[in-house]
């Protein structure tokens, strides 16, 4: 068993994992934004994506936070007419983020992030293991 590339394999789970919760964080604090201007479009929903890509050096796939596209769905819109950004219907565009699908999305994350994180800490303590019985 190749313990560096065990180690590497979920380093790159843990990094890609890690974006995932900075991009999930961005939508949360997002939730409740709105445009700044009358009738334009609030913050939009953003998705990260993931990417396979075979290293070479490691002779293993890994992978990789991909491109952070956006979510195209319709906005959400709530009757305001005082709102500076009401349109002319009094109509205040919110953005296309539903905070318990992003609470999901974190937990799912948090877990991906734990297993990988699990998975370095069982391989440092293999190779702990195998010095100690060599040194013996």
């Amino acid at each position: 068993m190749d313990f560096m590339k065990t180690i590497s394999v979920a380093a790159s789970g843990l990094k890609a994992q890690s974006g995932r919760m900075r991009v999930i964080a961005e939508n949360l604090a997002n939730a409740d934004s709105t445009a700044n201007t009358p009738g334009g479009d609030p913050y939009r929903r953003r998705v990260p994506t993931f990417t396979n890509r075979f290293d070479r050096e490691l002779q293993s796939h890994t992978v990789q936070l991909g491109r952070i596209r956006e979510d195209q769905g319709a906005f959400r819109t709530r009757f305001d007419p005082g709102h500076p950004a009401a349109d002319e219907n009094g109509e205040v565009k919110l953005p296309n983020v539903n905070s318990l699908i992003e609470q999901m999305d974190m937990r799912e994350a948090q877990r991906s992030y734990e297993a990988n994180l699990n998975l370095v800490t069982a391989t440092r303590r293999m190779i702990t293991r195998t010095i100690d019985i060599l040194r013996a």
